[in-house]
């Protein structure tokens, strides 16, 4: 080949590789194929109906929902937020205050029987409440820095980017609660029994005769 040819031919690759990174946006979310069978890749879903879209993500939640920006998105897929709360409890309600403000989103389990306090020793590795999750890693007790800085390592913006009616989930138990046993079946009690009726008394013998 010689070097004209060549030339022309790296040209022709990198037209190439320009209009594919153009035809797919680095925060594509969506595949969206036209009734001829033209493939096109954006980040917002195309109503169109003569068109098919198919979410490029699998995952249900925040990870799907286009009013939710990509950036929180993308660190509640990777490292979704857990908060263990207890009834009257005043630092969870600081730590549940705290992720709201900064527009964490994430899910809220109720730690009140024990059942629940089991769970929780399991899950955490301790009783400690507020608790944190933040994907793999546990915090425990209500610290704002320590929190504020494993959130800044997931990703997740120092302020709050969500939509001003985006709602946030209210508190679920920890554990499934059991129904409460029946109570077991009395025996019926036995009917009154009648006394025995009194022996007859001897009869008397007529006078002069023994026995």
């Amino acid at each position: 080949m010689s070097p004209r040819h060549r030339a022309i031919h790296t040209l022709a690759a990198s037209v190439a590789a320009v209009s594919l990174l153009s035809a797919a946006p680095a925060f594509a979310l969506y595949k969206v194929v036209g009734p001829d069978g033209k493939i096109t890749y954006t980040d917002r879903p195309d109503v169109t109906s003569e068109k098919k879209v198919q979410p490029m993500s699998t995952r249900g939640g925040v990870a799907n929902d286009v009013s939710v920006p990509f950036e929180v998105r993308q660190a509640a897929l990777r490292y979704p937020v857990t908060l263990y709360v207890a009834p009257d409890c005043p630092p969870c309600d600081d730590g549940k205050q705290f992720l709201r403000q900064r527009g964490i989103p994430f899910s809220e389990k109720l730690v009140s029987t024990a059942e629940d306090g089991q769970a929780l020793q399991r899950l955490t590795g301790s009783s400690t409440l507020p608790a944190l999750t933040v994907g793999a890693q546990t915090l425990r007790g209500w610290q704002r820095e320590d929190w504020a800085s494993y959130l800044d390592a997931a990703g997740y913006p120092k302020e709050s980017r969500l939509p001003a009616n985006f709602p946030q989930g209210k508190a679920e138990p920890l554990t499934e609660s059991r129904p409460a046993a029946a109570p077991a079946a009395q025996a019926p009690a036995p009917a009154p029994q009648r006394p025995p009726a009194p022996e007859p008394a001897p009869a008397t013998p007529p006078s002069g005769i023994r026995f």
